[in-house]
């Protein structure tokens, strides 16, 4: 299993590059479709996600609508915000989508977070509390509502992205083009109360509502043709992520004189009256569940590649006989996102973040690895930089950024990130030794015992 060059280190590529020699195109084994001999593993090709829907799962998964941004309007003004979103998608945004892209198209399986995806039922908990629905009835109700959506496949929740993507941008689109003969660009440079800028407050503000471009790469067994599909996908949401934050931001602060949060809906209602602001409230709830239906699939599509690489036990690989949806892993997603819902919407964000900022340091360590230790890997898409010192630069800004965010994270979010990773090693601990005395039943058609204890 080793190699002179990459050494007993290189196993950790094994079991997910065997599990996906048999999934090219139109590939048979002694006659037998690979989607046959493993139906719990595939879903069926009319469930596949398309271009479309995957631009606007990622668009959920990323952004959702720029609700939220004016926080960092409150922090550093307009001008910075608005710089901020110009500049920060193509810093942070542009290399973490060229590694997920080449990381899935040459590894297109599912697996790739659950923590994140409960901070939006809270979210919408909060806006209906305003008109007197129970927050209890909200967060339950919409996390068993909206996992049967789940259950129904990824083809039914891309289709619905892109539904709830357009009728939630629609007022932001009419809000732009009304304020056209009312901007004054001038009111773009004004300055924050006091001239005080809070630089913490706004780079966690661009951070929250920019991260999270590799998520959709844990469902990348179910697109069809990854290998194509995937970069344009993330190419369209990068150009669609940074206009739906910068036009409404120019309108809202080019054509009116104060903000806060919430802001976008009052702004909304001096420009265009009070049915554009209602509608731009009623998208706040619509982008809300449109982020939480995207992430919640893609944390159990996360659980159902672990289970496939003989990580987690075989049960969660389990797909259902009508929609071959992994079930079992939706319910687990849908039951631990209940369980963390009922957190202060706070504390889920920025634990969420600082969990999210170390997944992605190991993510790019582990794209600059395979790059010097698997050259011979078949990358349909590449990250078109030839040399190693450009690839390594274009993974050191962002980096500095997540080592930024990490150290000025609060003492409250590393005691609840330092929970979450011991509950992590926990069950690590508890999954091996469930393993060894075969207390229940793990996948074997992904990895061997011996690639599964190299690969943790």
């Amino acid at each position: 299993m080793t190699d002179q060059q990459g050494g007993i280190t290189s196993q950790t590529t094994v079991p997910l590059l065997r599990s996906h020699q048999h999934q090219e195109d139109d590939t048979t084994t002694n006659g037998v479709h690979a989607d046959d001999q493993h139906p719990h593993l595939h879903p069926r090709g009319n469930n596949k996600l398309t271009l479309l829907p995957l631009v606007f799962l990622i668009y959920f998964e990323v952004a959702g609508g720029p609700y939220g941004a004016e926080r960092a309007v409150q922090a550093a003004g307009p001008l910075f915000t608005l710089l901020g979103f110009l500049v920060f998608p193509f810093l942070w945004g542009v290399p973490e989508s060229l590694v997920t892209a080449e990381l899935a198209a040459a590894i297109p399986g599912n697996g790739g977070c659950v923590v994140n995806v409960a901070a939006y039922p809270a979210l919408v908990a909060d806006y209906l509390r305003q008109v007197g629905v129970a927050r209890t009835c909200t967060v339950v109700g919409m996390t068993l509502v909206l996992s049967l959506v789940s259950y129904a496949g990824l083809s039914v929740v891309g289709w619905g992205a892109v539904a709830l993507g357009l009728v939630s941008l629609a007022p932001f689109v009419l809000m732009t083009a009304m304020a056209l003969p009312k901007l004054q660009p001038w009111r773009w440079t004004t300055q924050v109360q006091g001239n005080n800028k809070d630089w913490r407050l706004f780079f966690n503000t661009l951070f929250w509502n920019l991260n999270y471009w590799d998520s959709a790469s844990t469902m990348a067994g179910e697109v069809d043709r990854p290998e194509r599909t995937f970069p344009r996908a993330l190419g369209l949401a990068v150009v669609l992520i940074i206009a739906s934050y910068l036009l409404p931001l120019m309108a809202a602060t080019g054509a009116t004189e104060a903000w806060a949060n919430g802001y976008l809906a009052d702004a909304a209602g001096v420009i265009g009256g009070g049915w554009l602001k209602y509608w731009i409230d009623a998208g706040a709830v619509l982008s809300s569940i449109g982020m939480f239906e995207a992430q919640l699939s893609s944390g159990a599509y996360q659980l159902l590649g672990m289970a496939n690489l003989g990580l987690l036990p075989a049960i969660f690989a389990r797909r259902a006989a009508r929609f071959r949806t992994p079930w079992v892993a939706i319910a687990t997603s849908a039951a631990i996102t209940l369980a963390v819902s009922f957190l202060p919407f706070d504390d889920v964000v920025a634990t969420a973040n600082f969990l999210y900022g170390l997944g992605t340091l190991l993510e790019f360590a582990a794209f600059l690895w395979l790059r010097a230790a698997r050259p011979d890997l078949k990358r349909p898409f590449r990250v078109p930089l030839k040399t190693p010192a450009a690839l390594v630069a274009m993974c050191a800004v962002p980096s500095a950024f997540l080592a930024y965010v990490s150290v000025v994270a609060r003492k409250r979010v590393f005691a609840l990130a330092g929970t979450f990773t011991a509950l992590g090693f926990g069950l690590h601990s508890v999954m091996r030794l469930c393993r060894s005395r075969k207390w229940l039943r793990f996948n074997h058609v992904a990895a061997t015992e011996q690639e599964i204890m190299v690969l943790v």
